[in-house]
């Protein structure tokens, strides 16, 4: 299995309606730079993220090339997710985001993205019923 790398907003997105089982279970590997944990407790002790259990999270240090690109990116996004970014971008493998930045900022960096519209879509032509026709309407994802 390809290394698949979380952001902050997608770790946030799955505490707040308190499964974040199910990315473990859709991403057994899941990764994540220290960064991005350090956000999401950082919200959890604000109060503004449900604590979970992210113990099983694959946590990873960057290299001083990588901190080094995470710096730059950090002009443009926050730091989970421009360290998020700059792993990808040095060690390879999907990066799973919703921030529209970290977005734009992968698709120039030519990373591959996880679009959640983009496979619902798919899955829809494939014959999947859903109740919408974007996660937009479920205000999980916002607007690019």
């Amino acid at each position: 299995m390809p290394l698949v790398w979380a952001d902050t907003t997608v770790l946030n997105n799955f505490a707040q309606v308190g499964r974040p089982e199910l990315l473990q279970l859709a991403f057994p590997g899941l990764s994540a730079p220290r960064a991005v944990r350090t956000e999401l407790s950082a919200g959890e002790r604000l109060g503004r993220v449900p604590v979970g259990d992210w113990s099983w999270l694959q946590l990873v240090d960057l290299t001083e090339t990588e901190t080094a690109r995470a710096r730059e990116l950090e002009q443009h996004l926050q730091a989970g997710e421009a360290a998020c970014l700059a792993v990808a971008e040095a060690r390879g493998g999907l990066v799973l985001t919703d921030d529209s930045a970290a977005r734009r900022f992968a698709g120039a960096l030519q990373l591959p993205l996880l679009q959640a519209d983009l496979v619902l879509a798919e899955m829809m032509t494939r014959g999947y019923r859903s109740p919408v026709v974007s996660l937009r309407e479920l205000n999980l994802l916002p607007d690019s």
